[in-house]
């Protein structure tokens, strides 16, 4: 063997004595929604491949709750080897300012392992409405404070912050009408009882291809993925304006070093496939990884803002 090659054997011991010490008992991703939504199908995928990868198997454990209490505890409780993950979300920081006192430390009692991907939120109309474009809801709703209707679900959730955080920044007065899930909202924007909707792309994407919902905007720094040809609020005059939605990966505190590299590694491995990719964006996710350090800038920089808009905003704490 040649001494660059004895080089290279060298320098990847100390990786293989890292994944021979991991064990090969079941990797348990605890999601704190039901079945069937955009996160849970998320993690199933990005599960499915690591199981694929790292040989061993990777199941889903839904433990949906008042913002994610019952998940993180569960994750918390579990020992700190790597093999219990929770999956994280924009919702884990928005909790942080909507609850008055949660019983764990969103950012002090996880390690960030790293971002999944991202997914879009959008400005919607029913394809009957009266508005075309942003341009046209913003003049309306300058000349007739108060009068326009923006349905969201649930009072609290990111669809619903992220149309308090457009209030603020583009300097509306306009009503939040909140319902109780994503077909509820649908129902209420084409029957013209609210005037559009902000809600997440993924759930309404079947209504946007139908063209009984026309996207005004997305909400993200850069345009969709999935709806390439609509503009983002930014491009549409509310300057800066960024929000969208993401899902994560962190382990309890106190996960070896070596344990949080090792499945960093592999979740960006995964994430890396085209087929995961492709499989991600038909889901209306973007398959986005970071390092450990970007997932919790992340944490705590969307924690400090949903905390700003909710306190301006004046959403009562729970």
């Amino acid at each position: 063997m040649q001494r660059r090659e004895l080089l290279m054997a060298g320098a990847a011991l100390p990786v293989l004595a890292r994944a021979q010490s991991f064990s090969r008992k079941p990797i348990r991703i605890v999601v704190p929604f039901g079945p069937g939504g955009v996160a849970d199908l998320t993690a199933r995928a990005v599960a499915a491949k690591l199981g694929e990868n790292m040989g061993q198997t990777v199941i889903i454990d839904n433990r949906p709750g008042a913002g994610g209490i019952a998940a993180a505890q569960a994750v918390i409780q579990s020992q700190p080897d790597g093999h219990t993950l929770l999956l994280t979300s924009n919702g884990t920081a928005v909790s942080a300012g909507l609850f008055k006192a949660l019983p764990y430390d969103p950012v002090k009692d996880f390690v960030s392992i790293s971002t999944l991907g991202y997914f879009d939120i959008a400005v919607l109309a029913s394809a009957k409405g009266k508005f075309r474009s942003v341009k046209d809801l913003i003049a309306y709703a300058k000349a007739n404070p108060g009068k326009l209707n923006v349905a969201t679900i649930a009072l609290g959730s990111t669809q619903h912050l992220a149309a308090e955080l457009l209030k603020i920044q583009a300097g509306l007065n306009f009503t939040v009408v909140p319902y109780n899930a994503t077909p509820a909202v649908v129902t209420a924007l084409q029957a013209g009882d609210v005037d559009v909707a902000v809600e997440i792309v993924p759930p309404v994407i079947g209504q946007i291809a139908a063209k009984t919902l026309r996207p005004l905007a997305v909400m993200g720094a850069r345009r969709s993925a999935t709806l390439p040809d609509v503009p983002t609020l930014a491009e549409s005059g509310v300057a800066g304006f960024d929000a969208s939605s993401w899902n994560a990966l962190s382990a309890p505190a106190r996960t070896p070093p070596d344990v949080v590299a090792l499945l960093n590694r592999e979740v960006l491995k995964a994430l890396d496939a085209p087929q995961l990719r492709q499989q991600l964006l038909a889901l209306g996710v973007a398959a986005r990884g970071s390092t450990p350090q970007q997932l919790t800038t992340l944490l705590t920089t969307e924690t400090k803002r949903w905390s700003d808009v909710i306190v301006r905003s004046k959403v009562a704490r729970q």
